[in-house]
C-alpha cells in the first residue's frame, strides 16, 4: 500500500492507494495561513507536519489498515513557497507561500539584471514576486537578522521529506517553480543566483520526482504512524502533479483545468512553451524530458470561496454549493468581475493588480455577483487559452479537475466562455493525491512506469459549448479585458 501526502494551501490531504495507485481512503487535515494587507501570505512549516502526522494515523484507523502493509510514501506540494531553515534544518520564520507577493521591489531588480526576455527564455517563467527566489531576497534585506540564520532553503514537500529522513533535496518539478531554476541546464541558475546575490549553497540537491531520498527515521515513526524504515519518494509540485493524476502525460493528451484556490491551465509538451508576450509559463514535469506549459491566475477557486463566504458567512463548507444555487438565470450582461484578489500571474503578471466588480447596478443581487465571479475566472483563463492557441496548442477539450469541477454551473460557462469540450474528470479533488502515489509507486518499483495513471480516473461528464452563448462570451471578453486596462493606472497608483 501506498500513503500519498498532498500539502495545499488549505491543509494536508494524506491518501491511501493500492500498489498500482488505486484511490482506497482519505483524510484532510487543515492549517491557518495568515492573510495580510500588503501582500502577506505566510504559513507555519510545524503545522504542516502536525497536518502530515495527524493525517496519517487517522488515515490508517480509519481504513483499518496494519501499519506494516505501507510500501511507500510520496509527496505533492504547494509550489512557488520560500521555507528558510537553520543549520538544524529547524524553520527561522513563518513559510511565505505562493501568495505572498510583497517582494516586488526585489522581482524588479533581477527583472533588471537579467532582462525580462532572457529570464523568460532562461526559466520558462518571468520574473514575479510570487516566486520563491524574490521571497528570500526580501527576507535578506528586511530582516537581516533572521536571514543571518539561514543555512537552507527549501519548499513545504521538501521540509517534510527532511523531517521524515533527514535528507534535504527538491526535485525539477519544484525547482522550476522558484525563478533560480535553468530549465534546459537542469541544474539552478548561476547567472540568476548572481544578479539575486543569494548564495547557491541554500539551496538543496536536485534529484529526479521519483526517488528514494531516504526511509522514515525511527525517532519520528511512532508520531507519523508508520513504522520506521518504509522508503520515502521525493514527489513533486503539485501542478504537475495534476497533470499526471489527471491523465496528461504527453503531448497527445488532452488539456486540462484545476478549480483550486488558485486556478490553472496545462497541458504536456516536450520542450518549453515561449509565448511572445509573456502570458503563460512552464514548469518541468514529472516525467523525465517533459514539460507542463502553464497559465496560472492567483484566485480561481479562491475568489468563489470569498464570494460564498460573504454571501453565507454561516453556513460553513456547504456554502458554496448554496451560493451557486439558482445563478444559472441571473443576467450578468454588463456586470463583470475582475478576479485578482492576490494579485495576479497569468496573464498580467501584475502584484498590483486588485479585485473589483464592474458594471454595478440596483438591481444586482446575490445570484448576479456568484455568477459574475464565475464568468470573471473563465474570462481570465480565456485569455490564457488565447496565448496557448496562438502559440500552436489546440485547445478544443479541456479536462477538469480541483474542488470548483464539482460545480455543473462552472464548467457551462467554461465550455461556453472557452469554445472548447469541457469534460469533469472522476477525479475532481484526488489529482494531485494519485499523482503523487503513481510517483511513490514508480520511485519505489511498484509499477513500471507512469502510464498507469491513465486508468485511475474516467469521465464522468461533458460539456459542449452553445454556439450563440460562446459568441455573446467572446464580445463580453473584450470588454472584461477593456476594464482591466482601464483600472491598471489605477492599480498602480495605489501601489506608489
Amino acid at each position: 500500500m501506498i500513503i500519498a501526502h498532498d500539502l495545499g494551501t488549505t491543509g494536508n490531504k494524506a491518501s491511501l492507494h493500492t500498489d498500482d495507485g488505486r484511490l482506497v481512503a482519505a483524510v484532510t487535515v487543515r492549517y491557518d495561513t495568515d492573510f495580510r494587507a500588503g501582500g502577506i501570505a505566510e504559513q507555519d512549516p510545524d503545522s504542516w507536519w502536525q497536518a502530515v502526522c495527524r493525517a496519517g494515523r487517522e488515515l490508517l484507523a480509519r481504513s483499518g489498515t496494519p501499519r506494516e502493509r505501507i510500501s511507500v510514501i510520496g509527496f505533492s506540494g504547494q509550489m512557488m513557497g520560500a521555507v528558510l531553515l537553520d543549520r538544524a534544518h529547524r524553520p527561522v520564520r513563518p513559510a511565505m507561500i505562493w501568495a505572498d507577493h510583497r517582494s516586488a521591489e526585489q522581482a524588479r531588480t533581477l527583472a533588471a539584471g537579467l532582462g525580462e526576455e532572457r529570464a523568460y527564455r532562461l526559466l520558462g517563467h518571468r520574473i514575479h514576486p510570487t516566486y520563491s527566489l524574490s521571497k528570500v531576497m526580501w527576507v535578506r534585506d528586511n530582516e537581516p537578522r533572521t536571514f543571518r540564520r539561514v543555512a537552507h532553503v527549501c519548499l513545504a514537500k521538501d521540509y517534510i521529506v527532511q523531517r521524515l529522513t533527514g535528507t534535504l533535496a527538491t526535485d525539477p518539478s519544484d525547482a522550476s517553480s522558484t525563478n533560480a531554476f535553468d530549465q534546459r541546464a537542469g541544474v539552478w541558475s548561476p547567472a540568476v543566483l548572481d544578479v539575486a546575490a543569494i548564495d547557491p549553497g541554500l539551496l538543496p540537491d536536485i534529484v529526479e520526482s521519483t526517488s528514494v531520498v531516504g526511509r522514515v527515521r525511527a525517532h519520528v515513526a511512532e508520531e507519523t504512524g508508520v513504522p520506521a524504515g518504509v522508503p520515502v519518494v521525493i514527489g513533486a509540485g503539485d501542478g504537475p502533479l495534476a497533470a499526471l493524476g489527471a491523465g496528461v502525460l504527453t503531448s497527445g493528451d488532452s488539456a486540462y483545468t484545476y478549480l483550486g484556490s488558485s486556478s490553472w491551465i496545462s497541458m504536456s509538451a516536450r520542450r518549453p512553451l515561449y509565448d511572445p508576450a509573456m502570458r503563460t509559463m512552464t514548469f518541468n514535469h514529472v516525467l523525465p524530458g517533459h514539460y507542463v506549459p502553464t497559465a496560472t491566475m492567483q484566485a480561481g477557486g479562491a475568489s468563489l470561496e470569498w464570494i460564498a463566504h460573504l454571501l453565507r458567512p454561516d453556513d460553513g463548507p456547504e456554502r458554496i454549493a448554496r451560493t451557486l444555487t439558482r445563478i444559472d438565470d441571473a443576467d450578468t450582461t454588463g456586470l463583470y468581475f475582475l478576479p485578482h484578489l492576490l494579485g495576479e500571474r497569468s496573464p498580467y503578471w501584475n502584484a498590483d493588480a486588485r479585485g473589483a466588480f464592474v458594471g454595478l447596478s440596483r438591481h444586482h443581487g446575490p445570484a448576479h455577483l456568484a455568477k459574475a465571479v464565475l464568468e470573471g475566472v473563465a474570462f481570465n483563463l480565456a485569455t490564457c487559452v488565447t496565448a496557448f492557441r496562438e502559440a500552436g496548442h489546440p485547445v478544443d477539450r479541456v479536462d477538469a479537475i480541483g474542488g470548483g469541477a464539482a460545480s455543473d454551473t462552472w464548467l457551462h460557462i467554461l465550455a461556453d466562455v472557452w469554445g472548447a469540450r469541457v469534460r469533469r474528470r472522476s477525479i475532481v479533488e484526488e489529482a494531485n493525491s494519485l499523482g503523487a502515489a503513481v510517483t511513490a509507486a514508480v520511485g519505489g518499483g511498484l509499477v513500471d512506469g507512469f502510464e498507469v495513471a491513465r486508468e485511475l480516473s474516467t469521465v464522468e461528464a461533458e460539456f459542449t459549448p452553445s454556439a450563440d452563448r460562446h459568441r455573446d462570451y467572446t464580445a463580453r471578453h473584450r470588454e472584461f479585458l477593456d476594464a482591466y486596462r482601464s483600472l491598471e493606472p489605477w492599480f498602480a497608483r495605489e501601489r506608489a
